[in-house]
């Protein structure tokens, strides 16, 4: 198999939440690299990365970004629709000079233009501080929730983040995702299947629970729910993978 670009959440694992360690992330800039030197040398193989860096506000103490340990082959790719506002829907991507003419042609001929609004908007924020004063107060708020997700799921298997607004608990295998999810929608709680998040034909066995979109005293109520559901179904010390 001839792998020629390799897409990345460094920052924050979509769907998992789970961050890359500073160590891997070296590591996988210099394997890259090694790879890219060898098309110069008109060697078969190349490899490039794309980076997503859409969550990268909410990791305290995050690495350096990919494209900062390899420029010459990342291409780093995030928005404003997480960090500042949902319906602010600009993204941005940084590259070496020489890839810009290519990522321009891609960008006109794949989508619609930006509204120039929503455009001016955002470098105007840029520009006074908006966006570097709001950026803390969302990571702030997501550690807020994951507390409350923290005291609510004590002693209960999933993987999570402290600065993340998801949480991805893995489900026995006797257990049907889909019943699990339609149970929850009886609740008038949405979560999502895994399926959506694979890229292979081997589904891992979970649900992504999202909690960043309600008010803090109807989070609570509904994680009670969820968490009521999920220890009828034994996910306490559940061994789940």
């Amino acid at each position: 198999m001839e792998i020629r670009r390799q897409l990345g959440d460094p920052f924050q694992h979509i769907p998992t939440a789970d961050m890359l360690l500073y160590q891997l992330h070296q590591g996988n800039a210099f394997v890259c690299q090694y790879f890219f030197i060898a098309e110069r040398a008109d060697v078969q193989y190349a490899m490039f990365i794309i980076e997503d860096g859409v969550y990268a506000f909410l990791a305290e103490n995050a690495p350096s970004p990919l494209i900062s340990l390899a420029p010459d082959l990342t291409i780093y790719v995030s928005g404003f629709s997480k960090n500042i506002a949902a319906g602010l829907r600009v993204g941005f991507i940084a590259a070496h000079e020489k890839y810009i003419p290519a990522l321009m042609r891609a960008i006109r001929v794949t989508t619609w233009n930006t509204p120039s609004l929503m455009t001016s908007i955002i470098c105007e924020w840029i520009n006074d501080g908006t966006v570097a004063q709001l950026e803390p107060e969302k990571c702030k708020d997501a550690q807020i929730r994951q507390r409350i997700a923290q005291e609510i799921f004590a002693g209960m298997h999933y993987i999570s983040h402290p600065s993340s607004y998801f949480a991805w608990f893995p489900l026995p295998e006797e257990v049907r995702v889909d019943q699990v999810a339609m149970a929850l929608i009886q609740e008038n709680i949405s979560v999502s299947i895994a399926e959506p998040f694979a890229v292979s034909s081997s589904v891992p066995h979970a649900i992504r629970l999202a909690i960043g979109s309600v008010e803090l005293d109807s989070l609570r109520t509904a994680l009670r729910k969820v968490e009521m559901l999920l220890s009828n179904i034994g996910i306490y010390n559940c061994d789940c993978n």
